[in-house]
């Protein structure tokens, strides 16, 4: 069963949505947000749901409108650096899950690999972003940023949606659990 264009126009709204109200969760504290990383669930989510093109553009917009509404993150240098790392995911989630096949290997394969490319993607952004400040940005603070310090996120990341994909292709294609 494939989406039509006008149900992953709507999708990509309520996944654009979740992606701006999930924080919420987190109490505005920024330092549970980089822990358990809200925002990035619904656009991994959205990229193997609606397909890359939508997953990247929900990616992009999610943390700046987020920012433009809330001032958290801020706009300058978090959420525009945000904005490459969590577009980098929904385009690389619909990616790999077109090319790899529907199984949870191959749900598990195009997540792990738009969470490290995203990742690549935002050290990237924060290098180039922070030297026009004439700041640097050292591969400690990348690896402590993108993986230490979010460790609880990631883990959420990887036990939560493959399980919500292997449901919703289930759902699609009519087997239940007890079939499959």
């Amino acid at each position: 069963m494939k989406l039509r264009e006008t149900e992953k126009i709507v999708l990509s709204g309520v996944f654009l949505s979740l992606a701006i109200v999930l924080p919420f969760l987190t109490g505005q504290v920024q330092f549970l947000g980089q822990r358990f990383l809200p925002m990035h669930l619904p656009v991994l989510i959205c990229g193997f749901v609606c397909g890359s093109k939508y997953g990247l553009t929900v990616g992009i917009l999610a943390p700046l409108l987020k920012s433009l509404d809330t001032g958290v993150p801020p706009l300058y240098p978090v959420a525009l650096a945000m904005a490459f790392e969590l577009g980098a995911y929904g385009f690389f989630t619909g990616l790999h899950y077109k090319i790899f096949k529907k199984n949870l290997v191959g749900i598990y394969a195009s997540l792990i690999l738009a969470m490290l490319i995203g990742r690549v993607f935002l050290g990237v952004a924060n290098v180039v972003l922070l030297g026009l400040d004439g700041l640097s940005y050292s591969f400690s603070a990348f690896i402590a940023g993108a993986f230490v310090n979010a460790v609880p996120g990631i883990i959420l990341q990887l036990v939560l949606i493959p399980m919500i994909i292997y449901a919703i292709q289930n759902y699609k294609t009519g087997r239940r659990y007890n079939e499959a």
